[in-house]
């Protein structure tokens, strides 16, 4: 392995390092394996959110629309038709992403408040769609004994984080390529990246439907974990919740979206009531972003810890260095 191949994927060696520590730590405990189902589950939409926003530049509120397609698409193939739960995995990878694209031909030009309310109200929409369905999507009530995928949380377990690794590895060879070091340039100056050939459009459009896709499978996931969805199953509240957790962790590196994600939830165990969840929630976007606005993962913490010069000291140094008989 080459040296560049080996730093591209050191977060996905760090990420399966940690999944193998975990799945020996919390092996036969139901309530740890559901927790980390469910960190797995939602670091994908926030590794969804790390790429349309992170990188692209893309502030989305749809990601849990996104995920909704995939959870509604293939709970409705597995109970309404009986087909396998494995295929439910296709419509996931593709529907998702045949939403995203047209969407964000029209919307990347706009700038980052009018873009997002732009995806705000597709998810509004698709929440109604989702009620108003009837009985093919189970309207207010929803679709309930979607069959699961795997006998057993420890399975589940493996598969979640088996497709988080998946998603990481992509990710990181989709970065370290020419198209990421074009999405990079598409974002930060569009100008530029026209000049040297790009379809900015294209392009940006193109991640925001990539992103669409990895929301989609966490919807699969999703579904058959919880072996129920609903019209309040996956919200704009979600969304913002994987943003935050994106934010927290630091929407442009690899990991820190899921750092994030662990972050927040598993404090969320701790806390005595639902209510107080959005409070908290605030309270760490608000000192992440005064302390570290990268985030946890994007603060280089030894040049914001390192102590400034004592105040007069080069000031003094100058008087030193001009005083009679110093050294020239």
């Amino acid at each position: 392995m080459s040296h560049s191949t080996f730093t591209r994927q050191r977060p996905a060696m760090i990420l399966a390092a940690c999944v193998a520590v975990g799945t020996v730590l919390i092996r036969g405990h139901a309530f740890w394996l559901d927790n980390a189902i469910a960190v797995g589950i939602f670091g994908l939409m926030a590794l969804s959110v790390g790429l349309a926003y992170g990188q692209a530049g893309i502030l989305s509120m749809a990601t849990a629309a996104f995920a909704s397609v995939g959870a509604f698409g293939s709970a409705i193939i597995t109970t309404r038709y009986g087909l396998s739960p494995w295929w439910g995995l296709v419509p996931a990878l593709l529907i998702p992403p045949l939403l995203a694209y047209p969407l964000a031909r029209a919307v990347t030009r706009l700038s980052p408040l009018p873009l997002s309310i732009a995806t705000l109200l597709l998810s509004g929409l698709f929440e109604i769609a989702i009620r108003e369905g009837g009985d093919f999507t189970g309207g207010y009530i929803g679709l309930s004994g979607i069959p699961p995928l795997l006998d057993g949380a420890q399975p589940m377990f493996l598969l979640v984080w088996t497709a988080v690794l998946v998603a990481i590895v992509l990710y990181a060879n989709l970065m370290g390529s020419t198209v990421g070091r074009a999405i990079n340039t598409a974002r930060h100056d569009p100008l530029r990246a026209t000049a040297d050939g790009v379809d900015v459009p294209h392009l940006l459009a193109g991640t925001f439907a990539v992103s669409a896709s990895i929301a989609g499978v966490a919807g699969w996931l999703y579904a058959h974990h919880m072996s129920y969805v609903g019209p309040d199953s996956l919200t704009t509240q979600v969304s913002i919740s994987v943003l935050l957790m994106a934010v927290v962790g630091g929407a442009g590196t690899l990991l820190g979206p899921l750092l994030g994600t662990a972050v927040l939830m598993l404090l969320t165990l701790y806390l005595p009531a639902a209510e107080s969840h959005g409070m908290v929630y605030g309270a760490i976007l608000l000192a992440v972003l005064l302390l570290a606005p990268g985030g946890i993962l994007g603060t280089r913490w030894r040049q914001r810890v390192r102590r400034p010069p004592a105040p007069g000291a080069s000031g003094d140094a100058a008087s030193r260095s001009h005083a009679p008989g110093a050294a020239r």
